[in-house]
């Protein structure tokens, strides 16, 4: 199957001086060839562009779910359409309280609370509200994708001609753009030169 892939760098607050962008591409013989790259100045437009017909297969860098833990020790619906259906009801302010009240109650050096693929993942806490603001991220961006109809798998049959998957930006790029380090066979050192 021919499909477009989709590398979506989220802000949960889009503006002309930073937007949400969108590289677009395909895969072709076993690489990624960038087609173009589209810019959103308002969740509104990032939203309508997701609503575009498929095939396509999107990753995205914003998380679309909370740690177990956290969303046990607040009583909110332990199942993911509940749980983001409540959690989009939220405003932010009402969401940061939530998460400060949890984070305080802890003992320093564990305030917040992990997913099981945080640390693997190299990722930021998604109940972090500050640098970066996942939590406003996630608000912003996953009932727009829920509203859109895209397919996550194994927790929103939605459209399988539109896939979303959570990305990190940075470990995509480098994955794209990983150079090995320099070897004693490219270098001709039998030692990495000194910085």
């Amino acid at each position: 199957m021919d499909f477009t892939l989709l590398g979506c760098d989220f802000t949960s607050a889009p503006t002309r001086r930073k937007p949400i962008v969108l590289a677009v591409g395909r895969a072709e013989r076993g690489r990624v060839v960038l087609g173009g790259i589209e810019r959103f100045e308002s969740l509104d437009a990032w939203a309508e562009r997701l609503r575009a017909p498929g095939p396509w297969v999107g990753g995205f860098d914003l998380p679309f779910g909370l740690p177990r833990e956290l969303v046990q020790a607040l009583g909110w619906p332990l199942d993911w359409r509940g749980c983001m259906s409540h959690y989009a009801a939220l405003p932010r302010a009402a969401i940061r309280e939530a998460f400060a009240a949890f984070c305080q109650a802890r003992p320093a050096g564990g305030k917040f609370a992990h997913r099981a693929t945080d640390g693997p993942a190299g990722s930021s806490p998604s109940m972090k509200w500050v640098n970066p603001p996942v939590a406003f991220m996630m608000h912003a961006g996953v009932p727009r994708l829920i509203a859109a109809g895209v397919h996550l798998p194994g927790l929103l049959d939605g459209d399988p001609q539109r896939v979303w998957h959570w990305r990190r930006t940075r470990a995509c790029w480098r994955a794209a753009c990983w150079v090995p380090p320099p070897t004693r066979a490219t270098t001709g050192r039998s030692r990495p030169a000194s910085a």
